[in-house]
Order: structure tokens, then sequence, then C-alpha cells
């Protein structure tokens, strides 16, 4: 299957079933992996460069389609776009682009469509630069430049300034880099740097993170040095940083409440005994399968428990919770390209109120002195800093406390960690720390 194939495939197969692109696309490497390299490392940025910039690219399409493009069948939309992106966003040559879509259409066994895909593909090869609507109207103009839906730009534009807005949205766009945290219990971040290098990769600290990593682009990750041996872990430095800042003192028992895929859950392993605990029972074997490679296994316990309800006094006591809790994901659009599409503004009240009752819930389990931290990766206050003042205003019981680092300057803004796309090359997330006073 050649990567334009595999990419068509993957992009329809994301398109009917709303399942995330990370997954369907490792799965379909994995079922059928292309004898060379260089094509699934093509088919990977085809089908996430075409995700990301998906709004410019129906824009320009549509200049020249005589259909709804919700209308079309998912494959052939899915080639409209392969093709577009090549065409306004790598250096494939224009007939190649448009030849090579066109069979990887035909292989499908969509040959039905070969000529109208062909036809709208030629007539976008013609134009001088991918199209754009007028800069007049600034939150129009960058959500298809940027390919972000008008309501969440110019929400950010309201927030923080065009500038800010701008620079991220266009880090939203960039490829990630591969971050690992390393896993202390088995090495010093300084021994693993030096030891990727003995190994010949181009490796670097992470800018804040004291245990962070950036690896070059590489294949199956599987497959570089230390994976099967447990000495890291991959973990973007935004999230590591939410370990960082919750500083929970190392005799407490811990529980980490929503924590799949277990991240999270297996730093805070590596000095605490964790109860992992998740609504869905089918996504802790990873966190167990996990945690069995970083050799954390018998400080990890995972539990299934749906954390809005109360929890078993089986459990025991703990003395620090975790409350990751679910949210609409907006400070990951890099990683989860898709997610831009699919949020509304009505889902951030309805995540709010989730992750209210949450809170609610988890704020009964901590003891008076314990630690509560909140973490959500996203940008919106709604689901952040509204989300923590409107709990300590309703518990007077309860007050933030940072805390308080040795040799770390962690981006705050007040007591909060917050952490922005753009230059800085981070995720977005905001994360408070909470003691419970009586």
């Amino acid at each position: 299957m050649s990567a334009r194939t595999l990419a068509i495939q993957v992009l329809a197969r994301v398109r009917a079933t709303d399942a995330y692109l990370n997954v369907v696309l490792d799965t379909a490497l994995s079922e059928a992996p292309p004898k060379d390299a260089r094509d699934a490392a093509l088919a990977t940025e085809l089908s996430y460069g075409t995700t990301r910039r998906q709004l410019a690219l129906d824009y320009a399409i549509t200049r020249f389609a005589d259909r709804k493009l919700d209308a079309m069948e998912d494959r052939v939309l899915a080639a409209l776009r392969v093709g577009a992106y090549q065409l306004f966003h790598t250096r494939v040559p224009a007939r190649a682009a448009v030849a090579e879509t066109v069979q990887a259409l035909k292989d499908l066994g969509v040959e039905r469509a070969a000529g109208f895909v062909n036809a709208i593909l030629r007539k976008l090869a013609a134009l001088p630069a991918a199209p754009l609507p007028p800069e007049s109207d600034v939150a129009e103009y960058l959500s298809i430049r940027e390919s972000h839906p008008k309501w969440l730009v110019e929400r950010w534009l309201r927030q923080f300034g065009r500038e800010r807005a701008e620079a991220m949205l266009v880090a939203d766009n960039q490829t990630p880099p591969v971050v690992v945290r390393t896993n202390t219990t088995k090495v010093t971040r300084e021994a693993l740097l030096a030891q990727f290098r003995e190994v010949g990769l181009e490796v670097q600290p992470t800018s804040v993170s004291p245990v962070g990593i950036v690896l070059p682009s590489l294949g199956r990750l599987e497959d570089v040095y230390g994976y099967s041996e447990g000495l890291w872990q991959v973990q973007d430095e935004a999230a590591q940083l939410v370990g960082v800042y919750s500083a929970i003192p190392e005799n407490a028992r811990m529980l980490d409440v929503c924590a799949a895929p277990g991240g999270k859950a297996c730093h805070q392993a590596e000095t605490h005994e964790v109860v992992a605990m998740d609504l869905h029972a089918n996504k802790l074997p990873k966190i167990v399968s996990e945690a069995k490679r970083l050799g954390l296994l018998s400080r990890l316990r995972a539990v299934a428990h749906d954390a809005t309800r109360p929890y078993s006094e089986e459990l025991g006591a703990f003395q620090a919770v975790l409350v990751d809790a679910p949210c609409s994901g907006l400070g990951t659009l890099r990683r989860h390209p898709e997610l831009r599409y699919r949020r509304s503004e009505a889902d951030l009240g309805r995540l709010a109120t989730l992750q209210r009752r949450i809170l609610e819930n988890c704020q009964e389990v901590v003891p008076p002195g314990g630690l509560l931290v909140y973490a959500v990766c996203t940008l919106e206050p709604q689901e952040g800093q509204d989300q923590v003042d409107m709990f300590l205003r309703s518990h007077p019981e309860w007050t933030a406390e940072p805390p308080v680092l040795s040799g770390v300057k962690l981006p705050m803004s007040q007591a909060w960690l917050r952490t922005l796309p753009g230059p800085e090359g981070w995720d977005g997330f905001f994360a408070a720390r909470l003691r419970k006073l009586y």
C-alpha cells in the first residue's frame, strides 16, 4: 500500500468513526507496515498535515467543487484534501501530487471518482498559492489560514491579544517534538543524555523540566535505546511540569483519578504509592503495561471507577489526590489536530459541569493537611482558573498553595501552573495545587 493510499484510508476512517487520528494511523501502520520507512514517514506527514490544515484545504477545494463537501464519500474527500495538502504545503511536484493521489484513490477501488478528483486537483495546482479570505476580518482570516474554528480564534483573540493568539495558532500546526521523561528510579537525566549520545542520538535536555529530554524525529519508539529497559516514558514537557509542580511529599499515598493513559501516574509512582483510577476499564491494561515496563508495578495499582461517585473505603487512605480532569483538550491540538473540528463552545460548559462534580467528589477523600492537584490540558479559563476560583469560594477550608521548589523556575500565573502553545514548544496546561486546612 502506498503512502498516499494509506493516508487516504486513515483520514476516511477518522472522518467516518470520529476516532483519534493517532490511534487509527498507528493501527494502520502496524497492520500493514510499508516496506520502506520513508513511506511510513510520508503517510504520517500526509495524515497529520492534512488534518492540521483541513479548513484551509476545504476553503480551496470548495472554489472548484460542484457539490458540498459534507455530501462527499469519505475516501473521495480525503483524497482531495491529501492532494491539496501536497500542492500547498509540501515540495512534491504538482504533477506527481495530482497523479499519485488519483492513483491512490483508484487503488482503493474508487475509480468512479478519479476524474472528479483529478479535475479539481489540476485546477488547484494552477493557483499561485492557497486562497485565503480578506485580512480585514482578522478572525475569519486567521481561522482559514491556520485551520482553527472561528469561534475558537475569536476566544483566543479576546483572551490573549492578536500577537499571542496568532503564535498559538501557528504553533498548533507544527509537528511536536518527541519528548521523554527520565525514569529516575533507574537513571539520572544526565546519565541518560550521555547514553543517548553514545548510541548516536542528537538529544537535548528540556528547557524547564528537570527530567525531560527532547529526542530527534525517529521511527518506532519501541526500537529506541532504553525503551525495553524502561529508562524513559514519552511525555510532553508541559505534562511533566504538572508532576514537578505537584511537589507531593515522598511519603504521601496518592490517588490519581482519570489516570489514563498513565503518564502522570507513572511519574508519581517513581516516588509514591499510587492508585491509578479511570472510568474506562479498557484503558487500565495500558497503564499497567507501562508501569511494568518502567519497573514501577510494585508501587502502582490500577482500578476502574467513576470519579464522580463515592470511593470505596477498601482503597485505603490518601494524603494527596491528582485530578487530571476530562477537558476539551484544546491545549493539545498539535498532537490531536482533529479535536479542533470536533469541539464546540457548548462543550466547555458541559465539561466544566463534569469537572466541578469530580472536584467536589475528590475533595472529600483528602484529609486535613492533604493536597489536591487539579490539572487540565486546555487554555480555557472556564475549565481552569475559573473552575478553581469557584471551588475555593465555596470551600473556605481549602487554600491555594504553590510549591516551593529549588532550582526549577516554573511558568506560573499567580499560584497556578500555566503553559501555552507557542515558541516555547509546549502543550497548553493549567494546574492548581490546593491544601485542605481543616
